[in-house]
């Protein structure tokens, strides 16, 4: 089964359990989910009426860790843990993991000491090991470990749940996205239009081209056999030529005497 199939198999799973809870009762519908190794997603969760009502009760610490889990990060608990619920250990966990997902939204490459610094991490074995045990093999991230450079390379991280007021940044980047999508398209279509129209010059003028050198051909051979004729001409009645027939006729014929 893959990943966005079993969060979905899941994410339907808590929503039905959040409907028919309310109140305290709530809280470990929201740590169970919070701790689930394979839950990622939060935000349908949120959603259910009967946890938006938990909102200025005495349960509302488990709506902000809902919260916290849906677009926070571990730093941000440790700033707030003083008001807020301990974590047990696979909350802490999969909160590290969110974290490092919220890390690559902004930046495919990634420090080894800004990782260990939000991850609370102490040393460059105990985060490669996670980064390989924890999110690699969990299949929410992709990357390179670089130990040269002390980096993680992302190439594939999954994508959290939208913060509040995110959607709209969201809209308005693929509007402008569309936007210079369509002027490329109409610059693309205007050079293809561009690139027929000189095919077509081009076409033209190698007909053109193609023609006056048949007419050349064909005068230059008009030419040549205009020359040949005339030397033919001047070899066979130009004086000192071949001898007329007639003069030949004409001319007395001389005796030979006998030799006495």
């Amino acid at each position: 089964m893959d990943i966005e199939q079993k969060q979905a198999e899941l994410i339907e799973y808590f929503v039905k359990q959040a409907e028919t809870h309310k109140g305290s009762s709530l809280s470990s519908i929201i740590i169970e989910a919070t701790s689930h190794p394979s839950l990622f997603a939060f935000s349908e969760i949120l959603s259910v009426p009967n946890v938006v009502e938990l909102e200025g009760t005495e349960s509302s610490v488990y709506l902000d860790v809902l919260r916290l889990f849906a677009h926070g990060t571990w730093s941000e608990y440790k700033s707030n843990a003083g008001r807020l619920p301990g974590l047990v250990p696979d909350q802490v966990l999969k909160l590290k993991q969110l974290t490092v997902l919220t890390l690559a939204e902004t930046n495919k490459v990634l420090p080894y000491d800004q990782l260990m610094q939000e991850l609370d991490v102490v040393n460059v074995r105990e985060l490669e090991d996670f980064l390989i045990n924890e999110c690699m093999y969990a299949g929410i991230v992709r990357g390179k470990l670089d130990q040269l450079r002390r980096c993680f390379e992302v190439q594939f991280a999954a994508g959290r749940d939208l913060r509040p007021g995110q959607l709209g940044s969201m809209i308005q980047t693929l509007t402008n996205w569309l936007g210079t999508s369509d002027n490329l398209l109409l610059t693309i279509q205007e050079k293809i239009k561009w690139a027929d129209t000189m095919s077509e010059s081009d076409k033209k003028h190698k007909r053109e081209v193609e023609e006056r050198l048949e007419e050349v051909k064909k005068t230059l051979s008009l030419k040549q056999a205009d020359v040949d004729f005339r030397g033919l001409e001047e070899t066979y009645f130009e004086p000192g030529g071949v001898m007329d027939y007639e003069e030949d006729r004409s001319r007395p014929k001389r005796r030979r005497h006998p030799i006495s």
